[in-house]
């Protein structure tokens, strides 16, 4: 099936040139579909109509269920963009649209995007608690709480000439502003759903011909790095996305280490310690008769793995053993690798800062505080009442309230035709 969508002012017109007339408001209708240009039958298909403002844009829109063969949705796009006032969307248009109407906030359209992205079962989660408007409430409560500060504040203003009055409400609102900059302060060192949306990273590290890439086709259960018997092969990055345990994992195979005289994999010998540097794990994959200490590798978490396990036999270490030719251990080494990505991430139930503009944002309004509270007791009323609303304008920006103009067409430009 496919599903065409138009919205505007035109919307109705169209739907009663292609479908003969429109059904009853949110329900749907079988139509013939003809073009109104030689009333030659398209296809039958479903019509739908959804008078604005009571639409997900908006606006008047109509809906059209039809069969999805490539020749019925060209033949009825063809028809509908012949028609007067109608055009091709453009990325993500229905959604700022929506955005533009007030049907949802720029956090929202965030978590949406999100949602039609999310490979993971965490992922999808996450999307759905932003979507459904849970960062969108926590950003709006801080922002309530420091117009309420900021209200405490400018009562001293007005009641300057009342004893006690002045200093009472400042009080009150440096008690209402320490315990917020506390929590946002949290909130920025919560990286767990930014680093949900973009994956747990595990780099793939050993010596040359360690059976890195062997691993890598083996965990991905398909041909993606290439594997001969000749040291060296892989000299670029490579990558594999993988949903263990719900979690994105993304595993990278890097060129194998040692003192490398081609300038090619000496490159690509430099780009796998920055792998190891940047990785949430490091697996350091070893020959399973021939232990090695691992070199002295910058990560932050590092396990040693048995690799060509099925070639190898004696008493078992505290290595993890695996073989991709046999498939010993694969599966105890995913599970686990999922339990790692679940610790790391978070389990995707409490409201987070999922994109950089957020953080931006959030780290903006936190300098406004930390100027406020830093010299609260010297400050006038009217510049500490002017730092609040600062903090409070760049609340605003998360949810798309104020500013957000030069970031729309990056944010909507993200999603596809038929968002």
């Amino acid at each position: 099936m496919a599903v065409i969508r138009v919205s505007g002012p035109a919307a109705g017109e169209a739907l009663d040139a292609l479908a003969g007339r429109r059904p009853e408001p949110r329900r749907a209708a079988l139509r013939a579909l003809r073009d109104p240009r030689d009333e030659r039958l398209i296809d039958r298909a479903l019509a739908l109509w959804f008078p604005g403002p009571a639409s997900a844009t908006g606006e008047d829109l109509a809906e059209l269920h039809l069969h999805g063969g490539r020749a019925v949705v060209a033949a009825a796009l063809d028809a509908l963009l012949a028609l007067p006032g109608l055009r091709a969307a453009e990325p993500g248009e229905f959604t700022r649209r929506a955005f533009a109407a007030g049907r949802l906030d720029l956090a929202e359209a965030e978590g949406l995007a999100d949602l039609l992205e999310a490979e993971t079962e965490a992922q999808r989660r996450q999307a759905i608690l932003q979507s459904e408007g849970a960062l969108s409430a926590l950003v709006e409560g801080w922002r309530e709480r420091l117009v309420g500060a900021m209200a405490l504040v400018e009562a001293g203003i007005d009641f300057s000439d009342e004893d006690g009055v002045p200093e009472e409400t400042r009080a009150a609102a440096r008690q209402d502003v320490e315990a917020l900059a506390q929590e946002i302060a949290a909130a920025l060192a919560d990286t767990r759903a930014e680093r949900l949306r973009e994956g747990f990273r595990v780099a793939l590290m050993g010596r040359p011909n360690a059976g890195k890439s062997s691993l890598l086709n083996a965990l991905a259960r398909r041909e993606i790095a290439i594997v001969t018997e000749a040291p060296g092969t892989t000299r670029d990055v490579l990558e594999a996305r993988l949903d263990l345990g719900g979690y994105p994992v993304v595993v990278a195979d890097t060129a194998g280490l040692r003192d490398a005289q081609d300038l090619a994999e000496r490159e690509g010998v430099r780009r796998a310690e920055a792998q190891g540097q940047a990785a949430d794990l490091v697996l350091w994959l070893e020959d399973a008769a021939a232990p090695q200490e691992p070199p002295a590798i910058e990560a932050r978490e590092l396990w040693r793995i048995a690799g060509k396990a099925d070639l190898a036999s004696g008493p078992a270490d505290d290595r993890r053993r695996v073989s991709a030719k046999t498939g010993e251990g694969l599966d105890e080494l995913a599970e686990a690798l999922g339990r790692a990505a679940s610790t790391a991430l978070g389990t995707a139930e409490a409201p987070g800062l999922t994109r950089a503009r957020h953080r931006d944002a959030l780290r903006a309004v936190a300098a406004e505080l930390d100027a406020a509270l830093g010299r609260w007791s010297a400050l006038p009323e009217e510049l500490l009442a002017e730092r609040l609303r600062t903090a409070a304008a760049e609340l605003g920006r998360i949810t798309g309230r104020i500013g957000v103009e030069e970031v729309l067409g990056r944010v909507f430009s993200s999603f596809c035709i038929g968002k």
